[in-house]
């Protein structure tokens, strides 16, 4: 299977011009159906032959092991990894058909962002305060995180040249390579030009956050940073950087911003994705209603 997968890493690369977060995941998602394959009675031992052996109860039986061990969003997404790599076979010529085709994507379950409320935020955001060039650096990265709405993996992309802070614009690359222009608020932009001011000459031109190494910050790294900022500031609220995502575009949703204009800040290909914040205000919403209208209240 490794001459398939190392095929299939190039077309990934070259034709479908993916990130290298999305390739890797293929490559992560393939291997481990691979290891299905060479302990599969049907299938162990027998190598690249053992991609003619493939059809769709034995992709059954690989989802039935994984429901084992994975929510159905995960399976859903290794699905989907499989279907694309025996499109890539069948295009080949190595494949007939793709008998993923003829298994059903796991109903996936419905989760609901729990984003911080305004005044968690500020509390998050506004202990981060230091004239460190660590400290500099983190309040600079959640107050874009906030402001701007980005992925950790898309802020971990910046370049220094991606930020125009005199007209408040950061230029961001998303999912599928997308570029969009995304507005900097005020307190972002402070925070980044107190940063940058802070940032060693030697760094250069390159990565616009870096770790202690002079390195690009990796996503990991601001994820487990996050965990320790919660802490410090003495909330036992469970956040990612995710989280200040979605605060981000409940709270301009709240605010009275456009569904369709959040749509754009986000990055989403669809609109479907952004209507999960409707819900969320929805739910709040009910709650001040409940907890406000005479006829709510119960006896």
């Amino acid at each position: 299977m490794q001459k398939f997968l190392a095929g299939f890493d190039r077309h990934l690369v070259i034709e479908r011009n993916v990130s290298e977060h999305t390739r890797q995941a293929y490559r992560l998602d393939l291997e481990e159906f691979c290891r299905f394959l060479d302990e599969h009675p049907g299938t162990r031992g027998l190598g690249d032959a053992a991609v003619q052996k493939i059809d769709h109860l034995l992709l059954r039986r690989y989802l039935a092991l994984l429901h084992r061990r994975n929510k159905k969003s995960s399976i859903g997404r290794k699905l989907s990894a499989l279907r694309t790599f025996f499109r890539y076979l069948v295009r080949e010529g190595v494949l007939t058909v793709n008998p993923g085709e003829l298994v059903g994507t796991p109903k996936q379950e419905k989760y609901l962002p729990r984003p911080l409320s305004v005044d968690e935020t500020f509390c998050l955001l506004d202990h981060q305060a230091g004239g460190e060039e660590r400290q500099l650096r983190d309040r600079a990265i959640l107050e874009l995180l906030y402001s701007s709405g980005l992925r950790v993996s898309e802020l971990t992309g910046l370049d220094i040249d991606s930020v125009d802070l005199g007209e408040g614009l950061v230029r961001v690359v998303g999912k599928g390579r997308k570029e969009r222009i995304v507005p900097i608020g005020r307190q972002a932009r402070e925070a980044l030009e107190r940063y940058l001011e802070g940032r060693p000459a030697e760094a250069g031109e390159g990565a616009l956050f870096l770790n202690h190494r002079g390195g690009r910050l990796t996503p990991r790294s601001i994820q487990r940073q996050l965990k320790t900022q919660l802490l410090q500031a003495g909330m036992l609220k469970d956040a990612t950087p995710h989280t200040l995502r979605h605060s981000f575009a409940t709270h301009l949703l709240d605010g009275g911003a456009d569904l369709r204009a959040i749509q754009e800040l986000l990055g989403h290909a669809s609109l479907s994705t952004t209507q999960k914040y409707t819900q969320v205000s929805v739910d709040q919403l009910m709650a001040v209603y409940d907890k406000a209208h005479p006829r709510s209240k119960k006896k």
